[in-house]
């Protein structure tokens, strides 16, 4: 099924490095570690692969909202995202995103324990794969969740940037 939506983008500048953020009327539907002159190609490609289709528009003032509660999170005057969102993604996906978003700040779990809320305890895999396809990675906080032994594994951004986020939000050691 093809959306036909405007489409919003802005940067900012982050601990992480620029994030670039693209949102429709409906909310955020993508977050992009890096600048928008370097993922343009991955945007287009992930909006053409999600059956969306429009005008792809600069605009500061319609992210404004986003991009505070970005900036509050990362000052740690935030430890939650109360922005809509507009998210495209298999009903499984979705289920184990909504899951993802009931991880505390500064918690975190294993893929097995998110298998299980989910009903599927034997879908570790698939949770990691789910993780992996989240489009607004921070707000859905992908980053909280952890090997069964504790260790990092897996985040798009690089494990460099799970570690940040996790250091930030105390659940983790701050490093150096």
């Amino acid at each position: 099924m093809t959306t036909q939506l405007t489409h919003y983008v802005d940067e900012m500048n982050s601990p992480l490095g620029t994030l670039t953020i693209v949102a429709t009327e409906k909310g955020v539907c993508h977050i992009h570690f890096g600048e928008l002159s370097k993922c343009s190609a991955s945007l287009k490609a992930w909006l053409k692969k999600q059956g969306r289709k429009g005008e792809v528009i600069r605009c500061k003032e319609t992210l404004h909202p986003i991009c505070k509660q970005l900036e509050d999170y990362f000052a740690g005057k935030r430890d939650h995202f109360d922005v809509p969102l507009d998210l495209c993604g298999t009903e499984f996906q979705k289920k184990v995103w909504n899951t993802l978003k009931e991880i505390e700040y500064g918690q975190t779990k294993s893929y097995k324990e998110i298998a299980q809320q989910v009903g599927a305890p034997k879908a570790v895999r698939a949770i990691g794969g789910a993780n992996n396809q989240n489009p607004v990675p921070i707000i859905i906080p992908c980053h909280r969740v952890i090997g069964s032994n504790g260790n990092m594994v897996g985040y798009g951004g690089g494990l460099d940037k799970k570690e940040l986020l996790l250091s930030l939000e105390g659940a983790i050691e701050k490093i150096s």
